[in-house]
Formats: structure tokens, sequence, C-alpha cells
């Protein structure tokens, strides 16, 4: 015999035909499954008091020590069968070691919802003599379905995400699979074990082999539930924009208040660091930006209460905003090596230098659906130029800062003045009498030029913003 592997776990659920492949993969030589043995009520199976003389304290004091156990002292390879609501501190230790073996076991989520049900409902959760077995039927309830699909689907991703990411590959196994004696020898194989069985271990009986309309009380409410979820998640918004980081550096913390400001480019950020600025009676060189994850830190200990906010923009207006401070313009903030690609490579109808007279609100209009249609592309992946922190989704971006420092609150634009009074309110800070407005600097104002078809190639580009932030048409 030789391993492969120092040892395996069997990622699987609750009624997916865990223990038939635990009692078939212990009837090979040389490999040994330890039941659950990360399952926080019990170690191994609900009477064991201990695996390889590790118990449950000290498995729940540190449950390295039973991992490195079931490693080192299984004779041939060991391993256990792990669910997604069992110890989450050894799930990361155990997909990074890849001299331990995946083994993946599913099953119908609807069937194993079923099985739960009826399982719950008898108090029979294993059978080995069909004169002993307990019938009942199942009631199908949607929202607790719901939720428990919605479980496994995480973990399965969580698992696939991690092991893709780790570059590594598990041994699938489905449901059906395990009546066949040679995915079993395919699995023993797999692990570097030599032994072959000639048959399937048949100790433990399906508990319930009737139709599943047999077995849910409620069957037709079962179909009506099942056909409104989405499936195949049809519904989803795609997101093929990379991911952001937390832009520490970018955050702005007021002189004096206890505030951190997270901004979101071509928002309303100019007004914002004024109000801050004027909240202490300070000019905004007086407040603080640029720093390091380690310095944030130690603001937020040093100021117990601390308040931390982000301001959302239209994406119209954050788009029209973007196009304006970097695009169309040659001066300060402007892209222009970007700039000239844009007007060689997408044909974007920009004029070659500052606009002049001669750049009327119809080119205007022009040039920026030319840009969001640019922009659509750009977000979805399909450009070879990057997604800029000027345009990308407010909703990644959010994201990323979620990496280091979530917003305590996220305001919209629109109801600006009233939320950063009450922010400040909220910290024991009198706030400003007004909002100081800032002048426009854009050729157009965005009235100049809106119409429909700049709200539809807004929404396109857009999907995932509007989606999770609710926004309705501009105006």
């Amino acid at each position: 015999m030789t391993l492969k592997f120092k040892s395996f776990v069997v990622f699987a659920e609750m009624r997916t035909g865990s223990n038939f492949l635990e009692s078939n993969l212990n009837a090979f030589d040389g490999i040994t499954c330890h039941g659950e043995a990360f399952n926080p009520h019990f170690i191994g199976y609900p009477k064991s008091a201990e695996i390889l003389g590790v118990d449950q304290e000290t498995r729940d004091d540190d449950p390295a020590e039973l991992l490195a156990a079931i490693r080192d002292k299984t004779k041939g390879i060991g391993g256990f069968r792990y669910f997604h609501n069992h110890d989450p501190r050894v799930l990361a230790p155990l997909l990074e070691d890849d001299t331990c073996a995946k083994i993946i076991l599913t099953r119908n989520p609807v069937e194993s919802y079923v099985s739960w049900k009826i399982a719950r409902s008898t108090g029979q959760w294993k059978l080995t003599d069909v004169k002993a077995h307990k019938k009942a039927q199942a009631v199908f309830d949607e929202a607790e379905f719901s939720d428990h699909l919605e479980a496994l689907q995480e973990f399965q991703l969580t698992l696939l995400n991690r092991l893709q990411k780790l570059g590594q590959t598990a041994f699938y196994v489905a449901y059906e699979d395990l009546q066949s004696v040679e995915v079993m020898n395919g699995l023993a194989r797999y692990l570097g074990v030599d032994h072959q069985l000639d048959a399937l271990d048949k100790s433990l009986k399906k508990q319930n082999p009737e139709p599943i309309s047999a077995k849910v009380s409620n069957y037709d409410e079962m179909l009506d539930a099942l056909g409104r979820m989405d499936r195949f998640d049809l519904t989803r918004t795609p997101n093929f924009e990379p991911r952001r980081g937390p832009v520490v550096p970018s955050y702005v913390v007021a002189a004096n208040a206890p505030l951190l400001y997270l901004p979101l480019r071509s928002g309303p950020e100019p007004q914002v660091l004024d109000w801050m600025a004027a909240l202490d009676g300070v000019g905004r060189g007086a407040l603080q930006t640029k720093l390091n994850q380690k310095q944030l830190r130690q603001w937020k200990r040093k100021h117990p209460g601390h308040r931390s906010f982000t301001v959302l923009r239209h994406p119209v207006d954050r788009a029209h905003d973007a196009f304006c401070r970097h695009i169309l313009t040659t001066g300060k903030g402007s892209y222009a090596q970007l700039r000239a690609t844009l007007i060689k490579r997408y044909k974007m109808p920009l004029p070659q230098g500052e606009p002049d007279n001669n750049y009327d609100a119809d080119a205007h209009r022009a040039a920026f659906k030319a840009f969001l249609t640019f922009l659509k592309g750009n977000l979805n992946g399909q450009t070879a130029i990057r997604v800029d922190q000027a345009w990308c989704t407010q909703a990644q971006a959010v994201q990323g800062f979620g990496e280091f420092a979530l917003p305590d609150r996220i305001i919209r634009e629109d109801e600006l003045a009233a939320e950063l009074s009450a922010l400040a309110q909220s910290v024991g800070v009198q706030p400003p009498a007004t909002m100081m407005s800032r002048p426009v600097t854009q050729p157009y104002v965005l009235a100049d030029i809106y119409d429909a078809e700049i709200e539809k190639l807004t929404s396109d580009a857009y999907q995932r913003d509007y989606m999770i932030f609710g926004f309705d048409s501009w105006g």
C-alpha cells in the first residue's frame, strides 16, 4: 500500500448518505473514518467519549490535537466526516493541507431535506433492519427549505473556491454513486489504498425508498414552491468586475470630531470634506488622510465611540462626474493617456483639446453616451483598460472597504445635509449651520443633456448598483 495522502476528510451534510459511505470506507483494509470528529455536540459518534485518546474537552480546547492524532496515529489512512456546521476552526487548516485528501459527497437538496424532515419526525437516523423501520411523511416548509438550500450552496461554493485558489482537487461522490462498488474501489485507489472490495457493506439500509411524492404530505404545495425558486440563479446580476482593496490611505479623519469618512470616488467628496473641516472650525488641510492600517487602528482605539460613513451618489451623476473630471478635460485630473486611447481605439467623440465654444450640448451628450457604452464593457471585463476607482461600481468599492472597515452609515447624496447633521449630533458635535455648495466646473450640467437613453446606458453599465442600492431613474 502506497499512501498518496496522510489523512482525508469527507465533506458532506446530514442525510446525504455519509453514514453509508463511512461504513464502506471502513470496510477497506488501511482506511479508517472516525465519524463526525468535529461535531460540536459530540466527538465521532453520539455515545463516543474519545478518538485515538483525544476526548471532547481536549478537542474543543485545541482542535489541532485531534487533527494531528487522526493524521499520525491511525493505522493506514485516517479521516472523518465534516458538515458545514462543524467546528469552523478546522476548516482552513484542512483545506490548506494538501496532504489531506478531500472527498465531497452531494445529494439532491430536496431529497436530503425531505429525508431530514422524516428522520427528525421519527427519531430514526440509521436503519439496519427493515423490521425496525419507522414510517412518516414530511411537511414541506418553503422558508425552511430555502434556508437549507442556501446553507448547502454557500458551503459548496466555499469549498470549490478555496480548493481552486489552493490548486487542489477533490474526489466527488454523488448519493447515487454510493451503490457502486466500482466507485468505492476508485475512491480507495484515490486515497492510495490497494485493497479492493468485492461487494458493498449492506448493513445500513435505505430508510425511505419510496418516490418523493409519497414522502411529502403537501407534495403539490412543494412543487409550487420549487417552481418559484430560481434554481439556476437566472435573475442574478453577473459580476466580472475585479475585486477592490480597502484603499485605507484614501480615508479621511476629522481634525477633532471622532468621524471617519470613506470616500467613494466621483462622489460628493469636496462637499463632504468642506463640511468636515467646518465641523471643527479648521481648514481642509487639518483633516487627516493617507493613514496606513496601523495608524488608523491606533486612531480608532484612541477615539471610542467613533463613527465611519460613506456617501452614495446616483450612478448617472457619478458617471457624469467621472467623465467630466477625468476623460473630457485635458487639464488637471485628466487621464491623458486613457483619453487618447478612448479617442483612437474606441472612437469616442471627444475634442482634441479642452472643450471650446464649438463643443455644444449635443456634442457633450454624444460623448457621454459613448463613455457609458465603454463603461459597460469595462466593468464587465471586456476591455484591456483597468477598472478605475473613479467609475468602479459603488457596490464593489463598499465591499472592498469591508476588508478593513465597513462604514457605520451609508448616506445617499440627496439626503446628505440631514444625514451629516444627525451624524455629527450622534458623536456630540454641533453641526455647521449649512452645507457649503461647490461651483460647477463641468461644461454642461447633467440636466442639460439627460434623456431616457442616458438612463438606459447607465443602468446597463451599473446593474449591480441599481439592484443592490435600489436606485431609481435619475432626476
